[in-house]
């Protein structure tokens, strides 16, 4: 099928894509700022259309020519404003697949109950599908509570709020009954929408197989992310106001965005009697081990895997999703060629040390092993020559491409995880050498052992990079180069 995208730079639009690439369809993306798309990995297999949901003469031009499309438009971040403008988006938007012809419409909506007054956010939501379905073309909604998946909303607010908080003093909705869904499972319902197979409009509710209470979702992810138990004392006393308040001062998510959510939190989401139910397969732990068995920061994914690891952080997802990740990054410009800063680089651990402050590392392998940790005592199987998964001291090769770059990851007890990466990018005399520590951190104690190890950093990283780079350039010119 010819098939539109709407929300194509979104966290589901971006995730479903290469589901409809590798199903055999044709994919247009919709996107106000199509340069946002530059750089995804499926970019050049999609036809892109410049548009915006609230302007219907773009919304016709883009609708043309396609069999169905995806709505998966939402304005939260536009502020309180936010229910007008999704109204007259969806409006805009059924016009224009009514004049193109189209034969059907899919869109992602909210779980939640019809019969009670509900949050602006899951009114809205529910709102929108009405508008969509009162137009002439056929619309499957599918109505979804909590997606677990790493960049989704509403499990970085989970993530946040579990890893920064080990006791909680939270407002009443701790205790509401919610039915997460695993994000890959959301996409197959997706992909299968499409084909309607008749004119009738439809209301799915999705969910996981498991019905949980945030406490207990709390709970679990904690497990799951190796942190000490999560104690959550509900209390009375926070409104809506407030626990918004209280989540951005312990999160980075937008307030703007954040604050309509949280108000959703007090209703109940589980999958009801609908005829048009439907139940993923991924259990709730499972779902939240899938997302965060992330792939290391900086780590590069094609095509394939990004299909396949939809719980994954996308290239494309807002930088707040992931988890924190703290970095130091240094950039040393040299003379030494490439094959040279590879061989500096390469010689790191072992006899040669760390380019200096060489007590510190030793200081630091003796603490590993008062806490039973491997320390320094591992040293190296050769003194310049490295090889992918091989040990070096308290690290570990992760990656390792000749002449380009080299990626350890700690080995050490700490509370979270980190690597040290170096690569290496030629200029037309030399190299820079690009050198970055990352860590993330797991829990509150992971947070306060970053900064406390600030000042340490402060001067052993500087360090490091400026007298690899110095060998660097001085075996260049042993060599005459």
């Amino acid at each position: 099928m010819r098939i539109l995208v709407t929300g194509s730079t979104g966290y589901i639009g971006g995730r479903l894509v290469p589901r409809l690439l590798a199903a055999g369809h044709e994919v247009t993306c919709l996107a106000r700022h199509p340069e946002k798309l530059d750089g995804l990995p499926w970019r050049d297999e999609v036809a892109v259309a410049r548009g915006d949901a609230l302007d219907p003469a773009s919304l016709r031009e883009a609708c043309a020519g396609h069999d169905a499309a995806y709505y998966l438009v939402h304005s939260m971040a536009a502020g309180k404003a936010f229910a007008d403008d999704d109204r007259a988006a969806a409006e805009h938007f059924a016009g224009a697949a009514a004049g193109a012809g189209l034969r059907r419409i899919v869109y992602l909506g909210g779980l939640g109950p019809d019969d009670e007054r509900l949050s602006p956010h899951l009114a809205s939501r529910h709102e929108v599908g009405r508008v969509l379905a009162a137009g002439e073309v056929p619309v499957t909604e599918v109505r979804a509570a909590v997606i677990i998946g790493s960049g989704s909303l509403s499990f970085e607010m989970l993530r946040y709020l579990t890893e920064v908080l080990p006791v909680m003093v939270a407002p009443r909705w701790v205790r509401t009954r919610c039915q997460p869904i695993a994000v890959g499972d959301v996409l197959d319902i997706l992909v299968q929408c499409v084909d309607g197979g008749d004119d009738e409009d439809r209301v799915i509710e999705v969910g996981g197989p498991d019905v949980l209470t945030y406490t207990e979702m709390m709970r679990v992810y904690a497990e799951e992310a190796g942190l000490r138990r999560r104690w959550i004392v509900p209390v009375p006393l926070l409104t809506p106001r407030l626990s918004s308040l209280w989540v951005g001062l312990v999160t980075p998510l937008p307030p703007k965005v954040a604050r309509p959510l949280v108000r959703s939190l007090r209703h109940e989401v589980v999958v009801g009697g609908a005829e048009g139910a439907r139940l993923g397969v991924t259990p709730y732990r499972e779902a939240v081990r899938r997302a965060l068995e992330a792939l290391p920061a900086g780590t590069e994914t094609r095509w394939s895997d990004a299909e396949s690891i939809p719980a994954h952080p996308g290239p494309a997802d807002p930088e707040w999703s992931g988890g924190t990740v703290y970095e130091d990054e240094r950039v040393i410009p040299t003379e030494a060629l490439p094959r040279h800063m590879f061989w500096a680089c390469t010689r790191i651990g072992g006899d040669v040390g760390y380019y200096g402050m060489s007590w510190a590392w030793r200081v630091r392998g003796v603490m590993d092993q008062l806490v039973g940790g491997v320390g320094l005592r591992r040293g190296r199987r050769h003194p310049e020559h490295l090889r992918s998964g091989e040990a070096v001291d308290f690290w570990r090769v992760d990656r390792i491409v000749p002449n380009q770059m080299l990626r350890l990851h700690a080995e050490m007890r700490l509370p979270g995880e980190a690597w040290l990466e170096w690569r290496i990018i030629p200029t037309g005399d030399g190299s820079d050498l690009v050198q970055i520590a990352r860590f993330q951190p797991r829990g509150l104690l992971g947070r306060l052992y970053w900064y406390g190890m600030a000042p340490f950093h402060s001067m052993i990283f500087p360090r490091m990079a400026a007298r690899m780079a110095a060998a660097a350039e001085e075996r260049g010119y042993a060599c005459g180069e």
